[in-house]
């Protein structure tokens, strides 16, 4: 049991020193050194939690994406509303680990497994919204709700991005234009 909680104390210090590099200095700053460093942690230490500093990096987005989740039961009642303004909650209520997540998508990673989970988050989010806009259409065959899905997928992605380059930006604003056109 002992080793049990030292190991639950380990990881938890090994996602906070990531999340406070990231918000500090983005990808950069948070190297395997750094994160070891600051988390006082060896990175042996760090390898029997995470088998790569990426894998840690998505450990903490994930945890900031479940935090602003409006159903994490999924148990598929949410509104196409509550998933767009989930959206909107995580890019600007957890703006640097939406800046973060948002720059991994895009870079890649050396980490194959890494894209993969990108690859399945995103899966799974347009599984949500199509549900969601099936829910509030039932006529709505399942193939277009897929299709609209993907493009308000896009449309957000594209929106936070801007957002990202540009903070004056109105991100909340044409995220729900975007949800009206295609919703």
């Amino acid at each position: 049991m002992a080793r049990y909680q030292a190991g639950i104390r380990t990881e938890t210090k090994i996602l906070e020193a990531t999340r406070e590099l990231l918000a500090e200095g983005g990808l950069d700053a948070a190297t395997l050194k750094a994160i070891c460093d600051r988390a006082g942690v060896q990175a042996g230490s760090f390898y029997n939690i995470f088998p790569s500093k990426e894998q840690a990096i998505m450990q903490v987005a994930r945890d900031a994406i479940q935090a602003v989740d409006p159903n994490p039961e999924r148990s598929y009642t949410d509104t196409l509303d509550d998933l767009v303004d989930a959206y909107i909650r995580f890019v600007t209520d957890q703006s640097d680990l939406a800046r973060i997540y948002l720059q991994v998508a895009v870079s890649g990673s050396a980490d194959d497994s890494v894209a993969r989970r990108f690859l399945r988050h995103h899966v799974r989010r347009v599984e949500r919204f199509a549900a969601a806009m099936r829910r509030a259409d039932r006529s709505l065959p399942d193939g277009e709700a897929t299709t609209r899905a993907e493009v308000l997928l896009g449309a957000l992605d594209g929106l936070a991005f801007r957002w990202v380059l540009d903070r004056s930006f109105d991100f909340a604003k044409h995220a729900r234009i975007a949800a009206a056109h295609c919703g």
